[in-house]
């Protein structure tokens, strides 16, 4: 009997493993586009004035990876997570190989939006197929082993994406995502499929669902929700909280709804939700910031910038890892607590930094920020999982997904926003220094030093004001996570589910 359970165990982590090395590829081409942006721009004869229209490369993947993956992972709660995370890792070749050919703007953008609707799907399908093959007391672990490699992706995007691109050119990102996919699909192609033969999909409740996160992502998504300066961004807003009542209306006469009544009662679950919300708005605002300020005021190359940023996202799987443990052994709640409070202590350390931070406190206050972002993954997916039937599992982990990427959205276009705005304002009494009848050129050189001064000095409170807010959104976390899961029962021998309990 030791032998058998020992061999079940190693399949059940050799799953584990596959599962992430396929999660690891995909998340690379979230952020891959980032440092080769400029290069797209040029092949496809993109003006820097059209640069507005140039970031739908990001966005436009950032919206497939939103809005298609309930659905998706409700298909997979029915079909089999085996079978669908397959089709997703071919939806996800096929879109990287049209990325590949585009010979414009319009079709690169569908090609991504196409190639995140596979990729994306990955993450919660994946998460839900490791939690159908792991007892109880494990799962834990192998959600945030699923969920760091999700961020060493991410990590690793930009440094894979320049390097291709220096040594093959930008197309060979997504020629090169053919061969990866394929070799993780032949992988997990033994790797049993557990349909659910009473579980039904609501198409239409998918399609309303998808309708209504496009429209509010793509307001959210917009400057104009803040600076109202254009009425664009509220009537897109407008029309996406109208389909919200059809939608509602669809769920409730189901037998089956997309959205499982059960998981929308539970307090644990809700307020997973919020808070990741809570979570990817800080997150999107520390990872922009950060290479930003090293960039600009202080004088930094690009590559140190992203090497900066590194020492965040680098600490965040390593923390994952260490969260989904501690999850296991003390209980969702606690550990989210914790990972909000080093988070937001990181953040405001590195609200502190002057002009001359330097190391070691620079990279001291960037890893416990990384560390904090990381340790509340894998309780908020597991909340979030164990809340609802055993039947939604994908679908409980997709919306954390969501809830994440509606976060960043809304936290990216408040920082260009209010940004801008504050910026201004913190520029408005320096005068440009243009030389004056009679002026020396040392008069002259002296007013250039102190007109740079005084934008830098504005710089650093701008970028200050930002991890302060970020600071803030973590604190903030800390209310809805007070309903999150409390520590779990001693796990049985065998699979079965840890309980965990809806309210402090």
């Amino acid at each position: 009997m030791r032998s058998l359970s020992t061999t079940t165990d190693r399949s059940s982590w050799l799953i584990v493993g596959l599962v992430a090395l396929g999660v690891i590829f995909t998340a690379l081409d979230q952020t891959v586009v980032v440092t080769v942006l400029p290069e797209i721009m040029l092949d496809m004869e993109i003006q820097v004035t059209d640069l507005d229209l140039a970031s739908w490369i990001i966005t436009g993947y950032l919206l497939g990876y939103t809005v298609a993956i309930p659905l998706v992972a409700r298909i997979s709660d029915a079909y089999g997570h085996s079978l669908v995370l397959r089709i997703s890792l071919v939806v996800f070749g096929v879109g990287s190989a049209l990325v590949a050919l585009a010979p414009n703007l319009p079709w690169l953008v569908s090609a991504r939006v196409l190639q995140a609707v596979g990729g994306g799907a990955t993450i919660p399908v994946g998460m839900a197929l490791v939690a159908q093959h792991l007892p109880g007391h494990r799962k834990a672990v192998a959600v945030g082993i699923v969920g760091a490699a999700a961020e060493i992706g991410i990590v690793l995007g930009p440094l894979y994406g320049g390097g291709i691109t220096s040594a093959l050119g930008w197309r060979w990102l997504f020629w090169l995502d053919i061969p990866q996919a394929a070799i993780i699909l032949l992988a997990i192609w033994a790797i049993p499929n557990r349909r659910g033969p009473e579980t039904k999909v609501d198409y239409l409740g998918g399609l309303l669902l998808m309708a209504t996160l496009t429209l509010l992502v793509i307001a959210l998504s917009q400057r104009g929700l803040f600076t109202i300066s254009s009425p664009t961004a509220y009537l897109i807003a407008a029309a996406g909280v109208l389909l919200v009542p059809a939608l509602i209306l669809s769920q409730v006469r189901r037998d089956q709804p997309l959205l499982a009544p059960a998981f929308f009662r539970s307090g644990a679950a809700l307020s997973s939700l919020a808070t990741k919300l809570l979570v990817g708005a800080a997150l999107i605002i520390a990872l922009v910031t950060v290479p930003l300020m090293a960039n600009t005021v202080h004088g930094q190359s690009p590559l140190d910038g992203g090497l900066r940023l590194m020492r965040l996202t680098g600490a965040i799987p390593l923390a994952a890892l260490l969260g989904g443990y501690l999850t296991y052994r003390i209980g969702a709640r606690p550990v989210t607590l914790v990972g909000l409070i080093v988070a937001a202590v990181g953040l405001f350390l590195i609200s502190t930094w002057e002009l001359d931070i330097s190391d070691p406190q620079l990279s001291a206050h960037l890893v416990v920020a990384g560390a904090g972002f990381g340790l509340v993954i894998a309780p908020l997916f597991v909340t979030a999982m164990e809340s609802g039937h055993r039947d939604y599992q994908a679908t409980a982990a997709s919306l954390v997904t969501v809830s994440r990427m509606i976060g960043m959205a809304l936290g990216l276009a408040a920082l260009s926003a209010w940004g801008m705005e504050h910026f201004r304002g913190l520029t408005a009494g320096l005068e440009l220094p243009i030389q004056q009848a009679g002026e020396t050129a040392q008069a002259l050189e002296l007013r250039i030093q102190e007109y740079q001064d005084g934008l830098n000095q504005a710089g650093i409170t701008l970028f200050q004001a930002f991890f302060r807010a970020a600071a803030a959104l973590m604190l903030a976390g800390l209310v809805p996570a007070l309903w999150l899961a409390g520590k779990a029962r001693a796990p049985k021998e065998g699979p079965e589910e840890i309980k965990l309990a809806d309210s402090p």
